[in-house]
């Protein structure tokens, strides 16, 4: 039985183009053309191959490829360089703004370099920052970057629809996660007017049209089929050699779906493998292996750390059942308790995550955990 993240797809012209260390000629490979981008709102972030990020703009149904070789360091960081006991206050003075006007939306490393991207709001506007060894912020700038675009197709208009509690924008959850994976990016949202839950695919470089797939699930707290809450949180991953991707949802259910099947632009009913309890959102998703183990780690908003066996979710039954008073269902979990107000999650390696964590004052630690 076989479970391991999906990797970057390598061909021989990338390995040509790794070695030879030529940003122009990367960045031609993939289409990147000199253009200034002007974000609209933070999203979500993931790292592609040799240093392209992708960063997301929900408000404008938006994703930027972004050439970053240009910020990284000599060498690779070490994994204890990463420690700061107020990322939030290192911002604010950087871009002279308050504590409260900065928010983190996501946090991504870059596997090759090491180089940690920070996607932030400051004073409601949408900024990316990279922490540097030594942890000083640096903002990213915008101005004439390589980069290349693509644009969802039939984004939820943008506007607040709902009332009361449930009076939200969904066009701010036109993205919800990243994540690149044998050549394609994976995007996670919301579309339609009506707005239902989609995974879309784009082949990278963005040249053919993107697929999508309407994504349904059985939501085992609250006891029915769903198909309009979105994605929070997923990871693409091996299991048993079949791609495939396991997504998180509000309340907390975790769903496996095929990775073929979300290509194919269908409606696709996914596989409940747990319920991880009400009340929570899942926040981050790492797979890791120790001692020759692999091992799926999970945080989330009120819940705390999940740790569960990789290889268990190949075997796990279907929940099929409500699950009712927030219990739990499906795959087994420990709790780990050494770790509370975990709020963004990113893996440096196999031995070392980098984890930012709320505290009591309100401030945001960033520190490099060894994994459980």
């Amino acid at each position: 039985m076989s479970l391991r993240p999906l990797s970057f797809r390598a061909t021989a012209l990338l390995g040509l183009l790794v070695c030879l260390g030529s940003n122009a000629i990367a960045a031609d490979h993939y289409d990147l053309k000199p253009q200034s981008i002007e974000l609209t709102s933070s999203g979500p972030l993931a790292f592609g191959p040799s240093g392209i990020l992708f960063a997301s703009d929900p408000k404008a149904a938006t994703v930027y490829a972004i050439d970053t070789k240009s910020l990284r360091t000599q060498s690779k960081v070490d994994a204890t360089d990463y420690a700061s006991d107020d990322v939030r206050k290192a911002i604010a003075e950087i871009t002279a703004k308050s504590e409260s006007d900065v928010t983190v939306a996501d946090m991504a490393i870059d596997p090759e370099s090491g180089a940690l991207f920070l996607s932030l709001a400051v004073a409601g506007e949408a900024k990316l920052a990279v922490m540097t060894p030594g942890v000083e912020a640096k903002l990213v700038s915008l101005d004439k970057v390589m980069a290349a675009s693509t644009t969802l197709q039939n984004a939820p208009e943008d506007k607040v629809t709902g009332e009361g509690r449930r009076a939200s924008n969904k066009r701010l959850e036109s993205i919800t996660d990243l994540a690149f994976a044998e050549g394609r990016l994976l995007i996670s949202g919301l579309t339609g007017s009506s707005p239902v839950s989609t995974v879309q695919s784009f082949e990278f470089p963005f040249r053919d049209p993107s697929t999508s797939a309407q994504v349904e699930i059985f939501h085992a707290a609250h006891g029915r089929n769903e198909d309009s809450a979105a994605i929070r949180a997923f990871i693409p991953l091996n299991i048993d050699g079949k791609p495939s991707l396991l997504a998180g949802y509000t309340c907390t259910p975790l769903v496996r779906f095929s990775l073929d099947d979300l290509q194919s632009g269908n409606k696709v009913r996914g596989t409940t493998v747990a319920e991880l309890g009400n009340r929570n959102r899942p926040l981050d998703m790492i797979v890791y292996e120790k001692d020759g183990v692999s091992y799926l780690l999970v945080t989330n908003t009120a819940r705390g750390v999940m740790k569960m066996k990789a290889a268990d979710i190949a075997d796990q039954a279907e929940v099929t059942d409500k699950v009712d008073g927030g219990g739990t269902a499906g795959l087994p979990f420990e709790q780990i308790e050494s770790l509370t107000g975990v709020v963004q999650l990113a893996k440096l390696n196999d031995q070392y995550a980098v984890i930012l964590t709320e505290t009591d004052s309100q401030s945001l630690k960033l520190s490099t955990i060894e994994l459980p």
